[in-house]
C-alpha cells in the first residue's frame, strides 16, 4: 500500500503588492500556524519517505518548517516547480511516474489542484480546504502507475482553524 499526504502552504501575506504572487511570503498567522501543523504531522507519525514542494516562497516555507519538525534530511526533500498552480491532473501525473521504492510521498503546493486532487482520489469532498491543511490517505494500490480516482481512503484531515476554541 501506498500513501500520499497532502499539504497547502500557511497563510500568505498580501502586505507588499509589488511582490508577484509567486514571492509572496508567509504572513504572522502563516508563521504561527507551522509549527503546531508539523507537530500533528509528527505525533501522527504522518513522515513521508519524500517531500516535493512546490517552489513558490509560501510553500518552501512550509516545507522548511514541516520538514525539520519531522527531521528529514536534504535529500529527502525535492523542490518542483510545476507544482506552482499546478491542477489535480499534473499532480496525478507527477504521482504516476514516482519510484517504487518512495512508499509515502507528500505534496506541498495550492489550491484549486490540491483540493481536487484529493476529491478525485477520495471521492469525498472535504468541506474546505484551507490554508495549512494537511489530507493524509492511504492508497490502494502497489505501484504510482495505478493510481486513478476512487482509489484513495482518507484518514486524516486537519486544519489550524479546527483546533481554534469555539468562539
Amino acid at each position: 500500500m501506498k500513501k500520499l499526504t497532502l499539504v497547502r502552504h500557511a497563510k500568505s501575506s498580501w502586505k507588499y503588492p509589488e511582490l508577484s504572487d509567486f514571492d509572496r511570503p508567509l504572513n504572522k498567522r502563516g508563521k504561527r500556524d507551522l509549527p503546531e501543523v508539523a507537530q500533528r504531522l509528527l505525533e501522527q507519525e504522518i513522515i513521508p519517505d519524500q517531500i516535493f514542494s512546490s517552489s513558490a516562497k509560501r510553500a518552501m516555507k512550509t516545507t522548511e518548517a514541516i520538514s525539520a519538525c519531522l527531521n528529514l534530511k536534504g535529500d529527502q526533500v525535492q523542490e518542483i516547480p510545476e507544482l506552482y498552480e499546478a491542477c489535480a491532473e499534473t499532480i496525478k501525473y507527477l504521482l504516476q511516474n514516482l519510484p517504487e521504492s518512495i512508499r509515502h510521498i507528500m505534496i506541498i503546493g495550492h489550491n484549486p489542484g490540491l483540493e481536487r486532487l484529493c476529491f478525485d482520489l477520495t471521492q469525498e469532498i472535504p468541506l474546505k480546504f484551507p490554508t495549512a491543511a494537511v489530507a493524509h490517505m492511504h492508497l490502494s494500490i502497489t505501484q504510482w502507475h495505478e493510481l486513478a480516482d476512487g482509489c484513495a481512503t482518507l484518514t486524516y484531515f486537519d486544519y489550524p482553524k479546527k483546533h481554534l476554541p469555539p468562539k
